[in-house]
């Protein structure tokens, strides 16, 4: 019975070994290269997720590939812009395999293991992006970088250099190294996306961007200062044009008053003429009802305008239908003729 049960986990035990040895398993993310003597057929297929059945080594073995997105970048490259200006440009791409079985007639050379093709592959793609990047030369530093917030040419840039990596076709229109474009698919690799990691810019290149910076700025303050010295005389001109306009009509109107004014005076004017001395005596009398109050004590000479009716000897010597006002008027007219005789016969003695 003991030795029975030797027997049985013998077996177990072998049936294991043969297992391990031909069978394989695939995961989902994976694809296997089957080979036969370290050579896979020309009409072959690789293996999908799932166990396989295969001769054990060293007749048959495979070959499994990551077939997820893989990652390269490259070290910093000096460029040069098409306006001659130097900028360090650190890239990157995106790759996965697309043909397991292209792929490891091209890079099976590199090793036995899946990891010492993949850093074959890497080698060539970071050959071949940094030869991509030659697309740089077409773009100025202005493109890539505006000023005053414009849209960057940077994504591209990007595209340029895709292109280049998957046609085959370097950025000069030369020929692009081994492994490019149309080479880089018939290896089984797949160029899924390139970019622009970082751009660096070299000492005299970053001067050189400061002092453009610092005349764009200087350029922008002078626009906006011409701008606002425009707007100022256009504002002083307005209001000087409406400040002409509101003279112009504000004299025009005042004119428009004052003969307005003229015309409805005539009719008074004329009545005034007709009797003067009438017409002095009730401005005499206005004068007094505006300057006097209800009660007042005012010591004046009667002979002081308005006041003439005042004295008592106004009133005597008076003809029928004559006014006080008119024996002032003479009196005073007396005086006047009187003064004007003695200041003659001065200025004769003068003589």
């Amino acid at each position: 019975m003991k030795n029975l049960g030797r027997i049985i986990l013998g077996v177990l035990f072998l049936a294991a070994i043969v297992s391990f040895m031909v069978t394989y398993r695939v995961e989902f993310y994976e694809r296997g290269v089957l080979t036969t003597f370290g050579r896979a057929s020309e009409d072959g297929k690789a293996q999908g997720p799932g166990l396989h059945v295969k001769w054990p080594y060293p007749f048959q073995s495979v070959t499994k590939y990551d077939t997820r997105i893989q990652f390269v970048e490259t070290r910093a490259e000096t460029q040069q812009t098409a306006d001659n200006k130097q900028i360090i440009v650190e890239a990157f791409c995106l790759w996965r395999v697309n043909d397991p079985l292209a792929f490891f007639r091209r890079f099976s050379n590199a090793g036995d293991r899946a990891e010492e093709h993949f850093r074959e592959a890497e080698t060539i793609l970071r050959d071949t992006l940094r030869s991509a990047l030659s697309a740089t030369g077409r773009y100025t530093l202005d493109d890539l970088y505006p000023a005053g917030g414009g849209v960057s040419k940077l994504p591209e840039l990007e595209g340029s250099v895709l292109a280049a990596m998957t046609q085959g076709e370097a950025a000069d229109g030369g020929a692009t190294p081994e492994g490019v474009g149309v080479g880089l698919r018939a290896y089984g690799i797949e160029v899924v996306h390139a970019g622009i990691s970082r751009v660096l810019l070299p000492q005299e290149t970053s001067k050189a961007v400061i002092e453009r910076m610092r005349e764009n700025r200087n350029r922008l303050v002078a626009e906006i200062e011409s701008a606002g010295e425009a707007e100022a005389q256009a504002i002083k001109t307005k209001a000087e044009n409406q400040a002409k306009t509101i003279r112009s009509f504000a004299q025009r109107r005042a004119r428009e008053i004052e003969a307005l004014g003229d015309i409805e005076a005539a009719p008074y004017i004329a009545s005034m003429s007709s009797n003067p001395s009438f017409a002095v005596f009730l401005k005499n009398l206005e004068m007094l009802s505006q300057i006097l109050p209800a009660k007042a004590t005012l010591v004046v000479e009667s002979r002081f305008p308005g006041l003439e009716m005042l004295d008592p000897a106004s009133m005597s010597d008076l003809e029928d239908g004559e006014l006080p006002i008119d024996a002032t008027v003479d009196a005073l007219a007396g005086e006047v003729a009187q003064k004007d005789g003695e200041a003659g016969a001065e200025v004769s003695d003068g003589r």
